[in-house]
């Protein structure tokens, strides 16, 4: 809009800002990076905690299916059936025990960092408020040292002192927060990979034990039910297709 110069209003001069926009947005930048690592940290935190859950669910499902197989009259009546059952559910109950194990592995050294870590983050945001905060008085005081410098009226005048001298505490204030943010929020982003090595490290620790147990348990479990033979995954098709064949041969099957 073009100056009027017959109109009795004064142009309202455009306000100085007291902050660059490459300043504001370098601080808005490291803002953004904080909060990507602020949403990417509680999805992990979500994430391990369901797996815990996941691995009891798991290891109580498996155990379910061996009592179930139990409580049938099939393991009542075939004694060999049965012993294979019984001992399926004792290698049901090592590897309950093992999963439990991993679980306190996990929440030991994976959950419970994480849960600490995310508990600093609205520290972080109650920090970037008061800097916001603390900005708008640094603007505000800025505002009215412009308005009464325009103004050479002797009240101005004197306002425009003790204004400047707010200005001055106001603009101390926000410089201090601004470069305290601008100097710990990197720290924190590019501290993430220290802090949460352990933690990875010990989750693939107890995967590696836990698969360790597993395969010992089972394999010991496999001998025990095929008579310590070896039989190929051929071997096992081959004898579930023959069983299929007598089951289809049956007169209560058939079409």
């Amino acid at each position: 809009m073009s100056w009027n110069p017959f109109s009795r209003s004064t142009p309202t001069a455009p306000k100085k800002a007291v902050v660059t926009r490459t300043a504001q947005r370098d601080f808005e930048k490291e803002v953004k990076r904080l909060d990507e690592l602020e949403e990417l940290t509680r999805r992990f935190y979500k994430n391990v905690k369901r797996l815990t859950e996941a691995n009891s669910a798991l290891a109580k499902a498996e155990r379910k299916i061996a009592q179930d197989l139990l409580s049938t009259n099939l393991c009542q009546t075939e004694e060999i059936f049965q012993h294979q059952i019984e001992e399926w559910d004792k290698a049901m109950i090592k590897m309950d025990t093992h999963m439990a194990e991993r679980n306190i592995v996990l929440q030991r050294a994976v959950v419970d960092p994480l849960k600490k870590y995310v508990s600093i983050f609205p520290f972080s945001q109650v920090a970037i408020k008061k800097r916001e905060q603390s900005l708008q008085e640094f603007q505000k005081c800025q505002d009215k040292v412009s308005k009464y410098e325009n103004d050479r009226s002797g009240q101005s005048i004197v306002k425009a002192k003790l204004t400047k001298t707010a200005l001055t505490a106001a603009q101390n204030d926000f410089t201090s927060q601004n470069a305290s943010l601008m100097e710990d929020i990197p720290k924190m982003i590019d501290s993430r990979t220290e802090y949460f090595q352990p933690s990875l490290e010990a989750e693939i620790k107890s995967q590696v034990q836990y698969t360790t147990e597993a395969v010992k348990v089972y394999g010991e479990l496999s001998n025990l039910m095929n008579g310590h033979r070896e039989h190929s995954k051929h071997d096992y098709a081959s004898q579930i297709q023959q069983a299929l064949n007598e089951l289809k041969a049956l007169s209560i099957t058939a079409d």
